[in-house]
Protein backbone atom coordinates (compact mmCIF):
# COMPACT_ATOMS: atom_id res chain seq x y z
CA UNK A 1 0.00 0.00 0.00
CA UNK A 2 3.09 2.05 -0.80
CA UNK A 3 2.90 5.16 -2.48
CA UNK A 4 4.34 5.41 -6.16
CA UNK A 5 6.98 7.57 -6.94
CA UNK A 6 6.06 11.30 -7.74
CA UNK A 7 7.86 10.52 -11.63
CA UNK A 8 4.20 8.30 -12.23
CA UNK A 9 2.37 11.26 -11.00
CA UNK A 10 1.61 12.60 -14.67
CA UNK A 11 1.83 9.81 -16.90
CA UNK A 12 -0.99 8.71 -18.97
CA UNK A 13 -3.05 5.51 -17.69
CA UNK A 14 -1.97 3.21 -20.47
CA UNK A 15 1.40 3.61 -19.22
CA UNK A 16 0.51 3.21 -15.52
CA UNK A 17 -1.29 0.24 -16.89
CA UNK A 18 2.12 -1.28 -18.18
CA UNK A 19 4.60 0.38 -15.30
CA UNK A 20 3.47 1.51 -12.14
CA UNK A 21 4.63 -0.70 -9.05
CA UNK A 22 7.20 -2.81 -11.24
CA UNK A 23 9.79 -3.77 -8.50
CA UNK A 24 12.65 -5.45 -9.60
CA UNK A 25 14.16 -8.08 -6.88
CA UNK A 26 18.21 -8.45 -7.28
CA UNK A 27 17.89 -10.67 -10.35
CA UNK A 28 16.19 -7.76 -12.38
CA UNK A 29 13.52 -9.67 -13.97
CA UNK A 30 11.31 -7.37 -16.29
CA UNK A 31 8.32 -8.84 -15.33
CA UNK A 32 6.50 -8.39 -12.04
CA UNK A 33 8.24 -11.54 -9.73
CA UNK A 34 5.33 -13.70 -7.94
CA UNK A 35 6.28 -13.84 -4.45
CA UNK A 36 4.57 -17.34 -3.46
CA UNK A 37 5.12 -17.41 0.41
CA UNK A 38 2.94 -17.41 3.75
CA UNK A 39 5.51 -16.13 6.45
CA UNK A 40 8.46 -13.78 6.47
CA UNK A 41 12.03 -14.02 8.31
CA UNK A 42 12.47 -10.62 9.88
CA UNK A 43 15.38 -9.41 10.61
CA UNK A 44 15.25 -8.96 14.64
CA UNK A 45 13.14 -9.53 17.69
CA UNK A 46 12.57 -5.61 17.36
CA UNK A 47 11.73 -5.12 13.99
CA UNK A 48 9.31 -7.85 14.19
CA UNK A 49 7.79 -6.03 17.36
CA UNK A 50 7.86 -2.81 15.13
CA UNK A 51 6.07 -4.64 12.13
CA UNK A 52 3.29 -6.14 13.46
CA UNK A 53 2.81 -3.31 15.46
CA UNK A 54 2.28 -1.12 12.66
CA UNK A 55 5.12 0.92 13.80
CA UNK A 56 7.52 -0.05 10.69
CA UNK A 57 6.87 -1.10 7.37
CA UNK A 58 7.41 -4.65 6.52
CA UNK A 59 5.96 -7.83 5.53
CA UNK A 60 4.78 -10.25 8.03
CA UNK A 61 2.56 -12.69 7.35
CA UNK A 62 0.60 -14.25 4.19
CA UNK A 63 -2.68 -12.55 5.73
CA UNK A 64 -1.64 -9.28 6.41
CA UNK A 65 0.30 -8.76 3.18
CA UNK A 66 2.61 -9.83 -0.15
CA UNK A 67 4.70 -7.71 -2.48
CA UNK A 68 2.63 -9.41 -5.70
CA UNK A 69 -0.55 -7.88 -3.76
CA UNK A 70 0.79 -4.70 -3.01
CA UNK A 71 1.70 -4.55 -6.07
CA UNK A 72 -1.49 -5.25 -8.18
CA UNK A 73 -3.04 -2.92 -5.33
CA UNK A 74 -0.60 0.07 -6.18
CA UNK A 75 -1.09 -0.51 -9.48
CA UNK A 76 -5.18 -0.31 -9.58
CA UNK A 77 -5.03 2.64 -7.15
CA UNK A 78 -2.69 4.53 -9.79
CA UNK A 79 -4.94 3.54 -12.79
CA UNK A 80 -8.35 4.62 -10.75
CA UNK A 81 -7.01 8.24 -9.45
CA UNK A 82 -6.20 6.76 -5.52
CA UNK A 83 -4.23 7.22 -2.85
CA UNK A 84 -4.57 3.11 -1.97
CA UNK A 85 -6.34 0.45 -2.79
CA UNK A 86 -6.92 -3.13 -0.76
CA UNK A 87 -7.12 -6.26 -2.52
CA UNK A 88 -9.74 -9.16 -1.48
CA UNK A 89 -10.46 -12.77 -2.71
CA UNK A 90 -13.40 -11.81 -4.57
CA UNK A 91 -15.49 -8.98 -5.26
CA UNK A 92 -18.18 -9.95 -3.12
CA UNK A 93 -15.46 -10.25 -0.50
CA UNK A 94 -14.56 -6.32 -1.08
CA UNK A 95 -18.06 -5.30 -0.61
CA UNK A 96 -18.31 -7.62 2.66
CA UNK A 97 -15.37 -5.96 4.09
CA UNK A 98 -16.08 -2.29 2.95
CA UNK A 99 -19.41 -2.96 4.95
CA UNK A 100 -17.97 -4.17 7.88
CA UNK A 101 -15.70 -1.73 8.18
CA UNK A 102 -17.88 1.05 7.98
CA UNK A 103 -21.29 -0.06 9.80
CA UNK A 104 -22.63 -1.15 12.95
CA UNK A 105 -25.97 -1.90 14.26
CA UNK A 106 -28.32 1.02 13.34
CA UNK A 107 -26.26 2.27 10.65
CA UNK A 108 -28.45 2.76 7.35
CA UNK A 109 -27.51 2.22 4.00
CA UNK A 110 -28.81 3.82 0.06
CA UNK A 111 -28.29 1.01 -2.29
CA UNK A 112 -29.57 0.94 -6.06
CA UNK A 113 -32.18 -1.83 -6.40
CA UNK A 114 -30.31 -2.56 -9.95
CA UNK A 115 -27.69 -3.82 -8.47
CA UNK A 116 -25.79 -7.52 -8.88
CA UNK A 117 -27.80 -10.02 -7.30
CA UNK A 118 -25.77 -11.25 -4.42
CA UNK A 119 -25.16 -7.65 -3.87
CA UNK A 120 -28.40 -7.42 -3.06
CA UNK A 121 -29.19 -10.00 -0.85
CA UNK A 122 -25.65 -9.10 0.98
CA UNK A 123 -27.10 -5.94 1.71
CA UNK A 124 -30.84 -6.55 2.18
CA UNK A 125 -30.93 -9.83 3.41
CA UNK A 126 -27.75 -10.84 5.15
CA UNK A 127 -26.25 -7.43 6.68
CA UNK A 128 -30.21 -7.11 8.14
CA UNK A 129 -29.38 -10.38 10.71
CA UNK A 130 -26.70 -7.73 12.09
CA UNK A 131 -29.28 -4.20 12.63
CA UNK A 132 -28.14 -3.11 9.30
CA UNK A 133 -30.79 -1.25 7.65
CA UNK A 134 -31.20 -0.74 3.96
CA UNK A 135 -33.29 1.09 1.23
CA UNK A 136 -33.11 0.39 -2.73
CA UNK A 137 -33.92 2.75 -4.97
CA UNK A 138 -34.54 3.60 -8.47
CA UNK A 139 -30.95 3.98 -9.84
CA UNK A 140 -30.95 7.00 -11.79
CA UNK A 141 -33.22 8.87 -9.79
CA UNK A 142 -31.35 11.06 -7.92
CA UNK A 143 -34.51 13.02 -6.26
CA UNK A 144 -35.06 9.95 -4.96
CA UNK A 145 -31.56 9.13 -3.24
CA UNK A 146 -32.09 12.12 -1.51
CA UNK A 147 -35.21 12.00 -0.25
CA UNK A 148 -34.23 8.50 1.50
CA UNK A 149 -31.63 10.07 3.35
CA UNK A 150 -31.91 9.81 7.45
CA UNK A 151 -30.09 10.40 10.17
CA UNK A 152 -28.23 7.15 10.29
CA UNK A 153 -27.34 6.96 6.64
CA UNK A 154 -23.34 6.06 6.31
CA UNK A 155 -23.09 4.78 2.88
CA UNK A 156 -24.41 4.76 -0.63
CA UNK A 157 -23.52 2.23 -2.78
CA UNK A 158 -23.87 2.33 -6.59
CA UNK A 159 -23.22 0.19 -9.69
CA UNK A 160 -22.69 2.18 -12.79
CA UNK A 161 -23.51 0.90 -15.24
CA UNK A 162 -25.25 -1.69 -13.53
CA UNK A 163 -25.68 -5.13 -14.00
CA UNK A 164 -27.42 -6.43 -15.89
CA UNK A 165 -29.72 -3.35 -17.46
CA UNK A 166 -26.36 -1.36 -17.68
CA UNK A 167 -28.51 2.03 -15.77
CA UNK A 168 -26.53 4.57 -15.34
CA UNK A 169 -26.22 6.76 -12.46
CA UNK A 170 -25.06 10.26 -11.74
CA UNK A 171 -21.41 9.93 -9.79
CA UNK A 172 -21.31 13.79 -8.82
CA UNK A 173 -24.79 14.00 -7.67
CA UNK A 174 -24.88 11.25 -5.74
CA UNK A 175 -21.64 12.24 -4.29
CA UNK A 176 -23.03 15.67 -3.20
CA UNK A 177 -25.96 14.06 -1.12
CA UNK A 178 -24.35 11.35 0.33
CA UNK A 179 -21.25 14.00 1.47
CA UNK A 180 -24.00 16.46 2.58
CA UNK A 181 -26.01 13.86 5.08
CA UNK A 182 -21.89 12.91 6.72
CA UNK A 183 -21.74 9.58 4.22
CA UNK A 184 -19.84 8.11 1.79
CA UNK A 185 -20.56 7.21 -1.72
CA UNK A 186 -18.90 3.59 -3.11
CA UNK A 187 -19.20 2.86 -6.93
CA UNK A 188 -18.67 -0.53 -8.36
CA UNK A 189 -16.76 0.34 -11.45
CA UNK A 190 -16.90 -3.50 -12.67
CA UNK A 191 -18.57 -2.71 -15.77
CA UNK A 192 -16.67 0.63 -17.05
CA UNK A 193 -13.28 -0.03 -15.46
CA UNK A 194 -10.68 3.13 -14.79
CA UNK A 195 -9.76 2.54 -18.63
CA UNK A 196 -13.48 3.91 -19.51
CA UNK A 197 -14.60 5.48 -16.12
CA UNK A 198 -12.67 7.61 -12.88
CA UNK A 199 -15.57 7.48 -10.08
CA UNK A 200 -13.28 9.46 -7.62
CA UNK A 201 -12.57 12.03 -10.06
CA UNK A 202 -16.48 13.09 -9.91
CA UNK A 203 -15.79 12.73 -6.14
CA UNK A 204 -16.75 9.39 -5.18
CA UNK A 205 -14.95 7.65 -1.82
CA UNK A 206 -14.63 3.89 -2.71
CA UNK A 207 -14.16 2.27 -5.95
CA UNK A 208 -15.58 -1.26 -5.89
CA UNK A 209 -13.81 -3.80 -8.14
CA UNK A 210 -14.15 -7.48 -9.16
CA UNK A 211 -11.03 -8.09 -10.53
CA UNK A 212 -12.40 -11.67 -11.58
CA UNK A 213 -14.01 -9.41 -14.43
CA UNK A 214 -12.62 -7.11 -17.09
CA UNK A 215 -9.14 -6.28 -15.08
CA UNK A 216 -8.09 -9.60 -15.35
CA UNK A 217 -9.95 -10.14 -18.75
CA UNK A 218 -9.58 -13.69 -19.41
CA UNK A 219 -11.30 -15.31 -16.77
CA UNK A 220 -8.87 -17.06 -14.88
CA UNK A 221 -9.01 -16.43 -11.60
CA UNK A 222 -10.83 -14.46 -8.62
CA UNK A 223 -10.14 -10.83 -7.44
CA UNK A 224 -11.81 -7.79 -5.34
CA UNK A 225 -10.34 -4.71 -4.62
CA UNK A 226 -11.22 -1.04 -2.85
CA UNK A 227 -9.46 1.81 -4.12
CA UNK A 228 -10.17 4.85 -1.42
CA UNK A 229 -8.04 7.34 0.83
CA UNK A 230 -5.06 6.13 2.59
CA UNK A 231 -6.67 6.91 5.77
CA UNK A 232 -9.95 4.78 4.87
CA UNK A 233 -7.44 1.66 3.71
CA UNK A 234 -5.03 1.74 6.22
CA UNK A 235 -7.22 2.47 9.21
CA UNK A 236 -11.09 1.54 8.29
CA UNK A 237 -10.64 -1.30 5.65
CA UNK A 238 -6.85 -3.34 6.90
CA UNK A 239 -7.98 -4.15 10.17
CA UNK A 240 -10.88 -6.16 9.14
CA UNK A 241 -8.79 -8.00 6.29
CA UNK A 242 -6.29 -9.11 9.16
CA UNK A 243 -9.03 -10.09 11.32
CA UNK A 244 -10.89 -11.45 8.92
CA UNK A 245 -8.62 -13.05 6.82
CA UNK A 246 -9.99 -12.03 3.01
CA UNK A 247 -6.89 -12.33 1.49
CA UNK A 248 -6.08 -11.85 -2.16
CA UNK A 249 -3.94 -15.08 -2.96
CA UNK A 250 -0.82 -13.82 -4.67
CA UNK A 251 -0.77 -15.82 -7.99
CA UNK A 252 -4.19 -14.53 -8.43
CA UNK A 253 -3.24 -10.85 -7.69
CA UNK A 254 -0.21 -11.37 -10.23
CA UNK A 255 -2.46 -12.73 -12.82
CA UNK A 256 -4.45 -9.73 -12.58
CA UNK A 257 -1.34 -7.48 -12.35
CA UNK A 258 -0.49 -8.71 -16.15
CA UNK A 259 -4.06 -8.52 -16.90
CA UNK A 260 -3.88 -4.62 -16.40
CA UNK A 261 -1.72 -4.39 -18.72
CA UNK A 262 -3.84 -4.71 -21.81
CA UNK A 263 -7.08 -3.84 -19.86
CA UNK A 264 -7.53 -0.27 -22.30
CA UNK A 265 -6.69 -1.99 -25.74
CA UNK A 266 -9.44 -4.32 -24.69
CA UNK A 267 -11.96 -2.20 -23.45
CA UNK A 268 -11.80 -0.29 -26.30
CA UNK A 269 -12.05 -3.15 -28.92
CA UNK A 270 -14.53 -5.01 -26.91
CA UNK A 271 -17.19 -1.79 -26.69
CA UNK A 272 -16.78 -1.51 -29.77
CA UNK A 273 -18.16 -4.33 -31.02
CA UNK A 274 -20.69 -4.31 -28.12
CA UNK A 275 -22.27 -0.95 -30.10
CA UNK A 276 -22.47 -2.97 -33.62
CA UNK A 277 -24.05 -5.77 -31.48
CA UNK A 278 -26.72 -3.41 -29.60
CA UNK A 279 -27.44 -1.41 -32.92
CA UNK A 280 -27.79 -4.90 -34.73
CA UNK A 281 -30.00 -6.16 -32.22
CA UNK A 282 -32.10 -3.15 -31.89
CA UNK A 283 -33.36 -3.41 -35.21
CA UNK A 284 -33.90 -7.73 -35.25
CA UNK A 285 -37.52 -8.11 -35.37
CA UNK A 286 -37.33 -11.21 -32.66
CA UNK A 287 -36.04 -8.36 -29.93
CA UNK A 288 -38.06 -5.75 -27.99
CA UNK A 289 -35.27 -3.95 -26.20
CA UNK A 290 -32.01 -3.59 -26.13
CA UNK A 291 -30.28 -1.82 -22.81
CA UNK A 292 -26.63 -0.36 -23.90
CA UNK A 293 -25.42 3.12 -22.95
CA UNK A 294 -23.75 3.59 -25.76
CA UNK A 295 -27.26 3.35 -28.17
CA UNK A 296 -29.29 6.74 -28.18
CA UNK A 297 -32.38 5.10 -27.24
CA UNK A 298 -31.20 4.43 -24.03
CA UNK A 299 -32.14 6.61 -21.06
CA UNK A 300 -29.21 7.71 -19.86
CA UNK A 301 -27.32 7.70 -23.35
CA UNK A 302 -25.80 11.72 -22.61
CA UNK A 303 -24.86 11.13 -19.25
CA UNK A 304 -22.72 7.94 -19.54
CA UNK A 305 -20.88 9.23 -22.75
CA UNK A 306 -19.64 12.62 -20.55
CA UNK A 307 -19.16 9.62 -17.41
CA UNK A 308 -17.70 7.18 -19.20
CA UNK A 309 -14.86 8.84 -21.82
CA UNK A 310 -17.53 8.43 -24.88
CA UNK A 311 -17.87 4.70 -24.81
CA UNK A 312 -20.72 2.03 -23.53
CA UNK A 313 -18.67 -0.78 -22.23
CA UNK A 314 -18.49 -4.56 -23.11
CA UNK A 315 -22.21 -5.61 -21.85
CA UNK A 316 -25.51 -5.56 -23.52
CA UNK A 317 -28.60 -6.96 -22.32
CA UNK A 318 -31.64 -7.42 -24.46
CA UNK A 319 -34.92 -8.73 -24.27
CA UNK A 320 -36.72 -11.15 -26.32
CA UNK A 321 -40.36 -10.45 -28.13
CA UNK A 322 -42.52 -12.91 -26.60
CA UNK A 323 -46.49 -13.00 -25.00
CA UNK A 324 -45.53 -13.50 -21.32
CA UNK A 325 -43.17 -14.74 -18.95
CA UNK A 326 -43.12 -18.38 -19.15
CA UNK A 327 -43.10 -18.10 -23.42
CA UNK A 328 -40.06 -15.72 -22.73
CA UNK A 329 -38.35 -17.50 -20.51
CA UNK A 330 -38.69 -20.92 -23.44
CA UNK A 331 -37.50 -18.41 -25.87
CA UNK A 332 -34.86 -16.83 -24.00
CA UNK A 333 -33.51 -20.58 -23.23
CA UNK A 334 -33.87 -21.12 -26.84
CA UNK A 335 -31.68 -18.42 -27.77
CA UNK A 336 -29.02 -19.62 -25.25
CA UNK A 337 -29.64 -23.40 -26.73
CA UNK A 338 -29.00 -22.55 -29.47
CA UNK A 339 -25.54 -21.19 -29.25
CA UNK A 340 -22.55 -23.11 -31.03
CA UNK A 341 -19.74 -20.35 -30.60
CA UNK A 342 -20.48 -18.10 -27.67
CA UNK A 343 -20.45 -19.63 -24.14
CA UNK A 344 -23.41 -19.91 -21.46
CA UNK A 345 -21.96 -18.60 -18.82
CA UNK A 346 -23.03 -15.91 -15.84
CA UNK A 347 -19.16 -14.77 -15.63
CA UNK A 348 -18.38 -11.46 -17.28
CA UNK A 349 -15.27 -9.56 -18.57
CA UNK A 350 -13.45 -12.29 -20.61
CA UNK A 351 -11.90 -12.04 -24.34
CA UNK A 352 -14.60 -14.84 -25.06
CA UNK A 353 -18.41 -13.33 -25.68
CA UNK A 354 -20.43 -15.10 -22.85
CA UNK A 355 -23.90 -15.08 -22.42
CA UNK A 356 -26.18 -15.62 -19.66
CA UNK A 357 -30.38 -15.72 -18.21
CA UNK A 358 -29.90 -13.12 -15.60
CA UNK A 359 -33.43 -14.12 -14.36
CA UNK A 360 -32.55 -18.12 -13.32
CA UNK A 361 -28.62 -17.32 -12.22
CA UNK A 362 -27.38 -14.02 -11.44
CA UNK A 363 -30.60 -12.79 -9.66
CA UNK A 364 -31.68 -15.92 -9.23
CA UNK A 365 -31.82 -15.94 -5.26
CA UNK A 366 -33.95 -12.71 -5.30
CA UNK A 367 -37.37 -12.93 -4.82
CA UNK A 368 -39.95 -11.95 -7.82
CA UNK A 369 -40.83 -8.76 -6.46
CA UNK A 370 -37.05 -7.78 -6.14
CA UNK A 371 -36.55 -9.06 -9.71
CA UNK A 372 -39.07 -6.81 -10.86
CA UNK A 373 -37.91 -3.95 -9.27
CA UNK A 374 -34.36 -4.56 -10.79
CA UNK A 375 -36.36 -4.64 -14.09
CA UNK A 376 -34.68 -8.44 -14.49
CA UNK A 377 -37.67 -10.14 -16.54
CA UNK A 378 -37.79 -13.82 -18.07
CA UNK A 379 -37.29 -13.15 -21.24
CA UNK A 380 -33.94 -10.79 -20.54
CA UNK A 381 -30.39 -12.09 -21.91
CA UNK A 382 -27.51 -10.75 -21.12
CA UNK A 383 -24.70 -10.73 -23.23
CA UNK A 384 -21.09 -9.63 -22.26
CA UNK A 385 -19.05 -9.37 -25.49
CA UNK A 386 -15.71 -10.61 -26.00
CA UNK A 387 -13.26 -10.35 -28.87
CA UNK A 388 -14.35 -12.89 -31.65
CA UNK A 389 -15.71 -11.61 -34.81
CA UNK A 390 -18.70 -9.42 -35.27
CA UNK A 391 -20.28 -11.87 -37.75
CA UNK A 392 -19.65 -14.49 -35.76
CA UNK A 393 -21.19 -13.37 -32.71
CA UNK A 394 -24.08 -12.00 -34.42
CA UNK A 395 -24.64 -15.29 -36.47
CA UNK A 396 -24.69 -17.18 -33.15
CA UNK A 397 -27.52 -15.34 -31.56
CA UNK A 398 -29.21 -15.39 -34.98
CA UNK A 399 -30.01 -18.71 -35.30
CA UNK A 400 -31.54 -18.46 -31.98
CA UNK A 401 -34.02 -15.35 -32.64
CA UNK A 402 -35.08 -16.59 -35.95
CA UNK A 403 -36.02 -20.05 -35.21
CA UNK A 404 -38.97 -19.42 -32.31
Amino acid sequence: MASLPPEYDNLHRDTLAVRAAVERTAYGENSEALFLTSGYVQPSAEAAARRFAGEEDGYTYGRYGNPTVSSFEQRLAALEGAEACISTASGMSAILMMCMGLLKSGDHVLCSRSMFGSTIKLIGSDLARFGVESSFLPQADAAAWQAAIKPNTRLLFAETPTNPLTEVCDIRALADIAHNAGALLCVDNCFATPALQRPMALSADIVMHSGTKYLDGQGRVMAGALCASEALVTKTFLPVLKSAGMTLAPFNAWVVLKGLETLDIRMQAQSARALALAQWLESHPSVSRVFYPGLESHPQHVLAMAQQSALGGAVLSFEVKAGGDQQARERAFHVLDSMRVLSLSTNLGDTKTLVAHPASTSHGRLTAEQRANAGVTQGLIRVAVGLEHLQDITADLDRGLTSF
